[in-house]
């Protein structure tokens, strides 16, 4: 896959030349537009609306439009040229905690490499020195057609990783977000939240995955094979007797208890059969030894 951006880190006086590289892909299924009467496909046709003329990608530019209706053409060579220090070089502005950075600011991720031999220290150095501080660098860089965008390179194992930030001035207030008046809590509701949330645990991010997705591909292959399609799953019924939010909790609670307790019960066993099966083997084994 081609790189997204190739340009400089700096850090400090040291120049590192990297590669921006995606860090994530879409497992989203895609469809095409189609005419209902004949399945065929919608296409769309990209004409000037001067002369009506059918046009291809190397036909077409782009131009800035102003308020009073007047198109302004803007070259590529002109966007590579302009005299701006980011459209080749990300230069780290500062420092500070990741953790500091609120979670709406956080948009697109990007792995960078080192895009030579002769990168690979200095990248080791900084990816080093930020781990070690627990910090991550901020800085602007300059992707054609979309702008400067403002990031944070921080460490993650082995490579480092650019975080592309919204700028703080694109958030919206919170506005009316947040409950209004005053809210009644007691110490029993509080400690079942508590419970609830022990109870069920930590999440394994890696098992959690796209079971939309799944199902639009099963759709998929059942009507291309002409087969009956899923049925969906019956949804979950509501548990009869519980009208408050501390009884709600405990139920969820010792629910997720008997749930994991399950699954804990499934896990011994299955590690039983596998051990039952090695069995026969090491015994027949140790019987042809002697």
């Amino acid at each position: 896959m081609p790189p997204i951006w190739t340009g400089t880190l700096t850090f400090g006086l040291v120049a590192i030349p990297i590669r921006m590289e995606s860090a994530v892909h879409s497992h989203k299924v895609a469809f095409r537009q189609i005419h209902r009467e004949d399945q065929g496909r919608v296409k769309y046709v990209k004409t000037c609306e001067e002369d009506g003329q059918r046009l291809t990608q190397d036909d077409i530019g782009r131009a800035y439009e102003a308020p009073d209706g007047r198109l302004v053409p803007i070259e590529d060579r002109e966007l590579d040229e302009m005299p701006l220090p980011t459209a080749k070089t990300l230069e780290v502005s500062g420092f500070l905690d990741l953790a500091s950075v609120p979670s709406e600011m956080f948009d697109q991720p990007y792995f960078l490499a080192p895009s030579t031999p002769a990168a690979n220290k200095p990248y080791v150095l900084m990816r080093e020195a930020l781990a070690k501080a627990g910090k991550a660098a901020v800085g602007k860089y300059a992707l054609r057609g979309s702008g400067e965008a403002l990031g944070i390179v921080h460490a993650q194992g082995d490579v480092l990783v650019l975080q592309r930030l919204r700028w703080p001035d694109e958030l919206r207030p919170a506005g009316d977000a947040a409950p209004r008046g005053d809210i009644d809590i007691t110490d029993d509701e509080r400690a079942a939240a508590d419970d609830y949330i022990r109870a069920v645990g930590d999440v394994d991010m890696a098992q959690m995955h796209d079971e939309y997705a799944e199902a639009v591909r099963a759709l998929i292959e059942a009507k291309a094979g002409h087969k009956a399609a899923p049925k969906a799953r019956p949804a979950r019924e509501e548990e009869a007797g519980v009208t408050d939010l501390m009884t709600t909790l405990q139920a969820a609670a010792d629910k997720a208890r008997q749930d994991k307790g399950k699954a804990d019960v499934h896990d011994i066993d299955r590690k039983a059969r596998k051990t039952a099966k090695k069995s026969p083997a090491k015994k027949a084994g140790r019987k042809r030894a002697g």
